[in-house]
């Protein structure tokens, strides 16, 4: 699948993916900010300005013209906000891409930020941080970055907190929006069947007289840990969820494939080690799963579980085991191939899709990686060998590097602190 990148004078990107076999068009519009960027009494501000972003512009009064637009068309649409990216997109029939890029760009560049709507979605986002705090499988997570990255905003939850979701005021969203939301910390993606001249024409309309700004900096982390740690976060729920991972690599690190190769056949799927010998021979959790999160400085893996409270401590002992095992021993061919292939799999599924494609080229440029296509991708997974995966397993899997995170009625972490000790 070939791809085009197309420079504008004020330094915007945009990437086009046309793609064979499609009736559908996606637009996707990222910017270069998340979370990390905040400062602590801006904890939340990127999520709270992708919410407003749906609540009106000049040209379309209020949330209702917008949804309606594009509802009218069979869109899909939506908008996410990550730890260093915030993403707004609408995939639709191909006969109204035009509509799509329309109203996404009008969203991107011409928001009101009206004050009133501002009060409106405080509440709606408190209610949201409400909803995940009641869902532990989700915060769980949350939980574990927090642990690993305490002293950085990467380890900040990205909804922000209820005190600073209360206190903002219109001014902190303009001048958070005018010191990143810049053309040269943009990327515009549109994957699909599309006339391509006439679309970059089009972008090239809407985004001409967008500003070239200094690009946005950010905490990095500083990784020096010493011994293993826990963190319990104390809640009467009826299942014990779980994170128990380690410090690995960054986005842009040579081991990365190995890494996820490696991630695979822990737990990446129903066939993988960890999801037999917790789920299937042991009947200690319905969801047992291994994967992996890279950022720009940093990243780790981790295994995730919901389990039986007195269940806690013999399934981290499984999964300390497993983590052990693959350390110690090369994986055969006939497992390393079939972790291969599942990525492979996956990736081809994902590509059938138009806004998935976009997500993928759009991800990497922002991120500033050479952007490599799904074939290239595809390569990198098929080098990795046996040797790999052990020299990676041999590198990660310290016990100084060990984290666990717990959500659950537990207040004493010594039995768990001894299965950690090396």
């Amino acid at each position: 699948m070939n791809y085009k990148k197309t420079e504008l004078k004020n330094g915007l990107r945009v990437i086009t993916v046309p793609m064979k076999g499609t009736e559908t068009a996606t637009v996707m519009v990222m910017a270069g900010v998340g979370s990390r960027y905040e400062t602590e009494k801006e904890a939340g501000l990127s999520h709270f300005i992708e919410h407003m972003f749906f609540k009106g512009t000049k040209k379309r009064p209020n949330t209702l013209a917008i949804s309606e637009e594009l509802d009218s068309i069979g869109g899909e649409f939506n908008a996410f906000t990550g730890k260093d990216t915030t993403a707004y997109y609408a995939k639709v029939d191909c006969k109204h891409f035009e509509v799509a890029l329309d109203v996404i760009s009008d969203m991107y560049l011409n928001s009101k930020i009206a004050a009133k709507e501002i009060e409106r979605e405080r509440g709606t986002i408190l209610q949201e941080l409400s909803m995940y705090e009641d869902t532990p499988m989700r915060v769980v997570s949350d939980v574990f970055e927090n642990l690993l990255y305490k002293k950085s905003p990467l380890g900040r939850d990205i909804i922000g907190y209820k005190k600073t979701i209360k206190a903002f005021k219109r001014k902190d969203f303009i001048d958070y929006m005018k010191r990143f939301y810049a053309a040269n910390n943009s990327v515009v993606c549109v994957a699909g069947k599309f006339n391509e001249e006439k679309i970059i024409n089009q972008i090239k309309k809407y985004f001409s007289e967008m500003e070239n700004k200094q690009k946005p900096g950010f905490q990095k982390v500083a990784e020096k840990q010493l011994r293993p740690e826990i963190k319990l976060k104390y809640k009467k729920t009826d299942q014990t969820h779980l994170v128990l991972g380690m410090r690995a690599y960054d986005y842009n690190h040579k081991d990365r494939f190995a890494l996820s190769v490696m991630a695979v056949i822990l737990g990446g799927n129903m066939s993988s080690r960890l999801f037999i010998e917790v789920r299937e021979r042991r009947g200690l959790a319905y969801s047992v799963k291994t994967g992996v999160e890279a950022y720009r400085d940093c990243g780790y893996l981790a295994t995730q579980a919901g389990v039986e409270h007195k269940n806690l401590e013999k399934t981290v002992e499984i999964i300390l085991k497993e983590y052990k095992k693959i350390a110690s021993k090369k994986v055969g061919e006939k497992e390393l191939q079939k972790a291969k292939d599942y990525i492979k799999g996956k990736g081809v599924m994902r590509f059938e899709s138009s806004d998935e494609v976009a997500m993928f080229f759009i991800d990497q440029e922002v991120k500033e990686k050479k952007i490599m296509s799904m074939t290239e991708f595809f390569k990198k997974i098929d080098k990795v060998t046996a040797e790999d995966v052990l020299r990676v397993s041999w590198d990660i899997f310290k016990s100084e590097k060990l984290n666990l995170a717990v959500i659950g009625p537990h207040k004493d972490g010594k039995k768990l602190g001894k299965l950690m000790k090396p």
